[in-house]
C-alpha cells in the first residue's frame, strides 16, 4: 500500500474538476499538497478549499506544455515542501470535432497538453523517485483513450498515447519500487465538460449523451484507491473497466452501436 500521510502529493490541473476533488481527499487523508495549473487566481481559490482540510497546500502557476517551466516549478515545490512522493496528472483539455473541419492547431494542442502536459510531470519526478525506490506516478487518461469515438479524431489519440506511455513506465518504474498507474474516467461533471459540450458534433453527443456522467468526487475515490492498492489501470466505473477488458472482443458490436448513433443523429440533423 502507498502510504498518503505525511505524503507530499503534486497535483497538475489541480485548480478544478478531477484534480481539486482529488486534492480535497488526499488532504483529508493528511497529504501535504501542491498544485499546479495555468489561472493563478483559480488556484489559489482551489488552494483554500485543500488548507480547509487542514492540510499544507502550496500553488504554482505554469503552463504544462512548457518543459522548462514544469521542470522549474517542480524543483521549487521540493524545495519547500521535499521530494514529490505522489504525482497526479490531472492537466488536460478536450477539443471534440470532426477530423475534416478541425484545424490542424487542435490536433497539436490536445498532443501538447494532453501528452506532453504529462511527460513533462512525470520526467520531472521520475528520476528521483526511481532513486529514493519509492513513489507514485498517476496519469488521467480517458474512455476515448480506450476506444476511438466519432468527433475524437484529435483528443482520443493524445489520450491512447498517455495510456501507451503509462503502461511502458509501468514496467520501467517497477523495479525501482514506483507505483504507476492510469485512469481512464468516463464523462465527469467537471467544468471541462461544459466546455467539451459546446463543441460536440451531433453524433458524439448521440453517443455519450444516454451515459450521466460522474462526480469528480467519485472519480477521486476511485484514483486515492488506486494509489493506496498500487493498481495499474483504474477504472472509475463498471463500463469503462468492461470496455477495457472486453474492447477488442466486443469491437464489431460496438462499432455497430455507434454507427446505428451516428445515423441517427444525422438523419436527426438533416430533418431539424
Amino acid at each position: 500500500m502507498v502510504p498518503l500521510r505525511g505524503a507530499h502529493v503534486v497535483i497538475t490541473g489541480g485548480s478544478s474538476g478531477i484534480g481539486l476533488a482529488t486534492a480535497c481527499l488526499v488532504a483529508r487523508r493528511g497529504a501535504s499538497v501542491s498544485l499546479m495549473a495555468r489561472d493563478a487566481r483559480r488556484l489559489e481559490q482551489a488552494a483554500e478549499r485543500v488548507r480547509a482540510s487542514g492540510a499544507a497546500a502550496r500553488t504554482v502557476a505554469v503552463d504544462v506544455c512548457d518543459s522548462v517551466a514544469v521542470a522549474k516549478a517542480f524543483a521549487g515545490v521540493a524545495d519547500e515542501a521535499g521530494p514529490c512522493d505522489v504525482l497526479i496528472t490531472s492537466a488536460g483539455q478536450a477539443r471534440p470535432g470532426r477530423l475534416l473541419d478541425l484545424d490542424d492547431e487542435v490536433f497539436r494542442r490536445m498532443i501538447e497538453v494532453d501528452y506532453f502536459g504529462t511527460l513533462y510531470a512525470v520526467r520531472a519526478v521520475a528520476p528521483e523517485m526511481a532513486r529514493r525506490g519509492t513513489g507514485s506516478i498517476v496519469a488521467i487518461s480517458s474512455a476515448a483513450g480506450l476506444l476511438g469515438i466519432y468527433g475524437y479524431s484529435a483528443y482520443g489519440p493524445a489520450k491512447f498515447a498517455v495510456s501507451g506511455l503509462m503502461q511502458s513506465l509501468r514496467d520501467e518504474m517497477r523495479p525501482h519500487g514506483v507505483h504507476v498507474g492510469c485512469v481512464y474516467p468516463p464523462d465527469v461533471d467537471t467544468p471541462q465538460l461544459v466546455e467539451e459540450n459546446r463543441w460536440k458534433p451531433a453524433e458524439t453527443a448521440a453517443i455519450s449523451g444516454t451515459i450521466k456522467p460522474m462526480t469528480a468526487e467519485r472519480v477521486a475515490e476511485t484514483i486515492v484507491r488506486g494509489i493506496e492498492r498500487r493498481r495499474f489501470a483504474i477504472h472509475p466505473n463498471l463500463s469503462t473497466a468492461l470496455l477495457a477488458g472486453f474492447g477488442p472482443l466486443a469491437a464489431p458490436l460496438l462499432r455497430k452501436m455507434i454507427d446505428r448513433k451516428v445515423r441517427a443523429a444525422q438523419r436527426s440533423t438533416s430533418t431539424s
